[in-house]
């Protein structure tokens, strides 16, 4: 019998075994592929995230995620509120809220972070209609006051009470969401409401809505949150998505007339309600850092007070679980 020369048995191992090495890695390199792009980016808008609305109406997500056939879809968010139960029922990955509200969803087990701040806004105050009488706090006593629960006027109207030494209990707080606490206000079915841009805007020029009560450091700034999932599965595509809404802050920056134009048409308002709006808000700080701790941590000091947080959740633990600050500074800098 003729023998196999031992060379070529073990060229024969050689190559067999690089083939297989050869497929294992091809397979696992797809699989990684796989897992690291998304077919889907779904994002929200809001009326209170000017940045959103740029971002929306010029296409450039749709644009740039198209490179990879990542379709790209919207989804309206009214308030905080609706915006974290997008995010809480996997509706949206990306989701704008008021950071007081986020930290109020995180202490319940929101697998969310906020990884961008897309405005500090004075978005929000207590108001009154002219000739109401009420002029401080202390009026607010035995009267109705609108307010959307878990958003950031919310919070606000909490924070203020507190402030000026009025217990929440001695003011019959109604919740309505943001348009219909405006529309209560004026339609006299309620005596206050604790407002927001740019609803709030547009009752101060429409019907002479008074801001009573302001204090811009109880705004606790615009949180682009993220579901933790998707950053964990897909952190190169939180960069991207941040890079977008770092285009459109800057757009805003240098195009205020257009900005205020298309704010006004995307939200249905006058373009002076609009110029109002924009003018109270702050697009400088766009990475999370310690002043945006602070100010949730500070809130939510106030929120657990009030016993809207449970008395066991660590605040600053769960603000540290909240706010990431490593996206937006691996794309923008610190």
């Amino acid at each position: 019998m003729k023998r196999v020369p031992l060379i070529d048995i073990r060229s024969l191992f050689v190559l067999v075994t690089l083939g297989l090495v050869i497929l294992l890695a091809t397979g696992c390199s797809s699989s990684a592929s796989s897992e690291e792009k998304p077919e889907e980016i779904r994002l929200d808008y809001a009326y209170y995230s000017p940045t959103s609305l740029v971002l929306k109406n010029f296409g450039w997500a749709e644009e740039l995620f198209a490179e990879e056939d990542i379709e790209v879809t919207w989804t309206l968010s009214q308030g905080s509120n609706k915006a974290l139960e997008f995010l809480n029922s996997d509706s949206v990955d990306f989701g704008s809220t008021a950071g007081a509200a986020a930290l109020m969803s995180k202490a319940t087990g929101a697998p969310i972070k906020n990884v961008y701040i897309y405005s500090k806004p004075e978005w929000t105050a207590m108001v009154t209609n002219p000739d109401s009488g009420i002029s401080s706090l202390e009026d607010l006593k035995g009267k109705k006051v609108a307010a959307t629960l878990g958003t950031d006027p919310y919070i606000f109207l909490l924070r203020s009470l507190a402030a000026e030494g009025v217990a929440a209990d001695e003011v019959e707080i109604i919740n309505l969401q943001h348009a219909d606490g405006g529309s209560a206000l004026v339609s006299g079915d309620v005596d206050a409401w604790a407002g927001l841009d740019p609803h709030m805007a547009r009752l101060e020029l429409e019907s002479g809505a008074e801001l009573f009560y302001r204090n811009a450091d109880f705004n606790t700034y615009g949180f682009l949150n993220v579901r933790e999932e998707f950053a964990e599965n897909n952190p190169e595509y939180v960069n991207k998505v941040i890079e977008l809404y770092e285009k459109a802050r800057t757009w805003i920056l240098e195009n205020p007339e257009e900005a205020a134009a298309l704010l006004a048409e995307e939200a249905g308002i006058d373009v002076e309600v609009a110029k109002k709006q924009l003018e109270r808000n702050d697009f400088s700080n766009p990475v999370p850092g310690e002043t945006h701790i602070n100010a949730i941590v500070e809130a939510g000091k106030v929120l657990q007070a009030g016993e809207v947080i449970k008395a066991d959740v660590d605040i600053e633990e769960t603000t540290n679980a909240l706010i990431d600050p490593s996206f937006a500074e691996e794309v923008i800098g610190e």
